[in-house]
């Protein structure tokens, strides 16, 4: 075969450029620390290169929004502790209220105290979090949670973070479901009194004195009393609530009270502690808190307008007042009950939330250090093959010099 100069002289350069080609890669991988420069370097590897950074760029993202979450359940957290001392205090005066050597201008003090507790109360219940969203407000976080008559205005959906590919967590609750609500699953019971008695009577302390006593098949009914004096005793008439509607059974009469009794039974197990003299026509009712709408606001109106009403030496006007004093304290220990579950539930998540802390730091170190065996450059390996690379590029240039020197007549001429 007939070797040209040509040939000689083009197979030298394509040998010079393809060890120049490999050294400037090499320098590349070593001044990027990259064992690929291009996914040419090995498809495989750069496929799942960019499977594991998708992966880890969306741990990154939940890490961020577990952040966003705690921050959230945190500003909430802080809000319900001040509720919450709030409350006791508002329990602590209420039972001071109830002392009867108290007189009307100390009872008007102390609802001033009162009407300063709501008012703190509507601007916990309106706290904003760092982005100036109402934290208490659903979905509608650019609404004020509760008007200024206690009115909620947001809506009944949870503002949910995805936290985990798997796991949404709520980062906050709604507003009705702490300040309008009675605490979930309580079998507690209130007592009112009617606005319109003329008697003497107080009640207080309803409680179920015996939970076997409803029908069998049916021992969480929710039975609701309304109790009427009459001159010859008093009537009273149970409805069921846990019927759709309600079951109202017929007035079931009774005889007057005994001139020493301290309680009333109202059938079905429950009873109510009665004080005082009702008169004819005087009504009280009996009914579960979890059927009624416990409006923190509403109650310490009514308490409040109570406390302002001159009751001092009226025998009638101070077991109204007592008895709205004795329906409120029961409504706010089931408002305070609801505010430590609704916290109980905060906590909860955020401990959640710091397991899956934990564990998306644990799956970005596993992502971190897959990527590292994919893509990280074995920097011993290198610098060997570029010493390598470097010999062989001088072997191919004095190779190339001293073919190209060599021809016929230098050949003829020796």
């Amino acid at each position: 075969m007939r070797i040209s100069s040509s040939l000689v002289f083009q197979t030298g350069l394509n040998t010079i450029n393809a060890q120049q080609s490999d050294l400037m890669h090499l320098y590349q991988q070593i001044g990027s620390g990259q064992r690929m420069v291009t996914p040419a370097d090995d498809p495989l590897a750069a496929a799942q290169a960019i499977n594991l950074s998708q992966s880890q760029a969306q741990n990154a993202r939940y890490a961020s929004n577990r952040a966003v979450a705690n921050q959230n359940l945190g500003v909430e957290e802080d809000a319900l502790n001040s509720l919450t001392l709030l409350l006791q205090d508002v329990r602590t005066r209420l039972v001071e209220a109830g002392n009867g050597t108290m007189s009307d201008a100390d009872r008007q003090t102390l609802a001033g105290v009162l009407q300063n507790a709501r008012n703190t109360a509507l601007g916990i219940a309106n706290t904003t979090d760092g982005n100036g969203q109402y934290v208490f407000s659903g979905s509608l976080g650019s609404v004020p949670a509760f008007a200024q008559d206690g009115t909620y205005n947001g809506d009944t959906l949870q503002r949910n973070i995805q936290a985990d590919a798997t796991r949404q967590i709520a980062g906050s609750d709604i507003g009705s479901d702490i300040f309008q609500r009675a605490q979930p699953g309580t079998l507690a019971y209130t007592s009112a009194a009617g606005a319109a008695n003329t008697g003497t009577a107080i009640v207080s302390g309803p409680y179920i004195a015996d939970r076997s006593a409803p029908p069998a098949g049916n021992p969480d009914a929710r039975y609701s009393y309304a109790v009427t004096f009459t001159a010859t005793g008093y009537d009273v008439t149970v409805t069921d609530n846990s019927t759709t509607p309600p079951t109202v059974g017929a007035p079931v009469s009774h005889p007057p009270l005994a001139a020493d009794a301290t309680e009333m039974d109202l059938g079905n197990g429950t009873k109510v502690q009665i004080s005082g003299s009702p008169a004819a026509g005087d009504t009280f009712t009996v009914e579960p808190l979890k059927t009624q709408n416990a409006n923190i606001f509403q109650t310490l109106d009514t308490l409040v307008a109570a406390l302002n009403a001159p009751s001092q030496g009226d025998a009638q006007s101070t077991a109204a007042l007592r008895n709205v004093l004795n329906t409120g304290m029961q409504q706010l220990a089931s408002s305070y009950d609801n505010v430590l579950t609704v916290r109980a539930s905060i906590g909860a998540r955020m401990n959640e939330l710091q397991s899956l802390d934990d564990s998306g730091s644990q799956r970005g170190l596993g992502f971190t250090k897959a990527l590292s065996g994919l893509e990280d450059l074995d920097y011993y390996q290198a610098t060997t093959q570029l010493s390598l690379r470097k010999i062989a590029l001088e072997g191919a240039g004095l190779a190339f010099q001293t073919i190209q020197g060599l021809s016929l007549f230098n050949l003829g001429g020796k």
